[in-house]
């Protein structure tokens, strides 16, 4: 099965069915299938805190959610998830698309990209890199799992060497 279709069985079997995202190429190969899905109600967002805030409050009203995002906008939630998520204990799966990896043909994106384990590291949130598709089956699964036992969001960070990365 491939990687995109594991991802999006694993939220489904979580009965995980909103999804709050900010478009972009990476994560687009799986958008676009939960698009098409009914399973899924899909909500775009300008900003990633929006789509964070979307499914926060979801969360509250007792649905589970998710967040899709590229690397180079993950850096625009960083306080929605220290004075919202954390302090609150409100959990969510977020796949971030990373860019700045083998095959990179963008400068810009490599910083960004470099910095989010780090920034994961310093809020105390789990975070997986998601790089080969035998593993993803128990990552996914596991994964969201941890993050509703422990109530806090879990990222899931999609590296090129599994998506093949985002082409020029």
């Amino acid at each position: 099965m491939a990687w995109s279709d594991q991802i999006i069985q694993g939220l489904k079997d979580a009965d995980i069915s909103l999804v709050a995202y900010v478009p972009d190429g990476i994560t687009w190969r799986i958008l676009g299938k939960m698009e098409d899905d009914p399973f899924f109600h899909m909500i775009p967002c300008s900003r990633e805190e929006e789509a964070i805030g979307i499914i926060s409050g979801a969360y509250t009203a007792g649905k589970r959610g998710t967040v899709f995002m590229q690397s180079s906008g993950f850096g625009n939630c960083i306080n929605a998830l220290a004075t919202l998520n954390i302090p609150s204990r409100i959990p969510f799966p977020m796949f971030i698309g990373m860019r700045g990896g083998p095959g990179e043909f963008n400068m810009a994106q490599i910083p960004g990209a470099r910095a989010v384990p780090g920034i994961l590291d310093s809020l105390g949130l789990q975070y997986f890199s998601l790089t080969r598709e035998d593993e993803l089956d128990q990552i996914i699964k596991g994964g969201i799992a941890l993050c509703y036992a422990g109530r806090l969001p879990v990222a899931n960070l999609l590296s090129t060497l599994l998506t093949g990365g985002r082409d020029a």
